[in-house]
C-alpha cells in the first residue's frame, strides 16, 4: 500500500505549464499535449466569463498531478487528469476528480463528458466508481497512434441539480 497522499491541489498557472508538460511528455509520450494548447485552456480559466478550472498537485515543491475541465453551455468535458506514476493508487485522481466535478457544478453543468484511452482500464474504472457510463466509441481519437476512445458521461442525478451530484469521493484510484 502507497503512503497517504500528501499533496496540495492549486489553480494551474502559467507559470506551472514547463513543469506540466515535463509530467505530460512522460506519461503521454505519443499524444502529449502542446503548450501551446496548456496556454489556450489557461487563457479561458480565470475571470467573470471563465469556462475552463485547470488545478496541479504539489507534494512539496514538485508538481505530481493536474487535472482539467471545460464547460460550455450545461455540458463539462473532462479535458485531462494525469498523476505521476509514484502516486498512481494514492487517492490523488479521484481528489483531482471530485475538484473537477465541483468545478462543473459551478459553472452549473448537468453533464460531465470526457474521452478516455480504450487501453487506459485503470483510468475507466476510477470513472465508473464517479458514476461514469460508456456511451460510445470514438475511432482513431488519440493520435499518432490510431488508439480508439472511449466516451463516458456522468449525468445530473434528479434531485442534486449539479453534475457532480455527490461531490464525495468514491474512487481513489487514478491515473489518466
Amino acid at each position: 500500500m502507497t503512503e497517504p497522499v500528501t499533496c496540495v491541489l492549486r489553480e494551474m498557472r502559467w507559470w506551472d505549464i514547463d513543469r506540466v508538460l515535463e509530467l505530460e511528455r512522460d506519461l503521454f509520450p505519443e499524444d502529449a499535449w502542446s503548450r501551446g494548447m496548456f496556454w489556450s485552456e489557461l487563457a479561458h480559466a480565470r475571470g467573470p466569463e471563465a469556462t475552463r478550472k485547470y488545478l496541479v498537485a504539489e507534494a512539496g515543491e514538485r508538481i505530481v498531478g493536474y487535472a482539467g475541465v471545460a464547460s460550455s453551455g450545461d455540458q463539462a468535458d473532462i479535458q485531462t487528469i494525469a498523476v505521476t506514476r509514484e502516486y498512481w493508487g494514492t487517492g490523488l485522481g479521484g481528489r483531482l476528480l471530485t475538484e473537477l466535478l465541483r468545478a462543473a457544478t459551478a459553472f452549473e453543468c448537468v453533464e460531465v463528458m470526457l474521452e478516455c484511452r480504450v487501453d487506459n482500464i485503470r483510468a475507466q474504472k476510477l470513472y465508473e466508481r464517479f458514476g461514469f457510463e460508456a456511451i460510445g466509441f470514438r475511432r482513431g481519437y488519440y493520435q499518432p497512434g490510431n488508439v480508439d476512445a472511449l466516451v463516458m458521461r456522468l449525468t445530473t442525478k434528479p434531485d442534486s441539480g449539479s453534475a457532480a451530484g455527490s461531490t464525495s469521493v468514491r474512487g481513489t484510484q487514478t491515473n489518466d
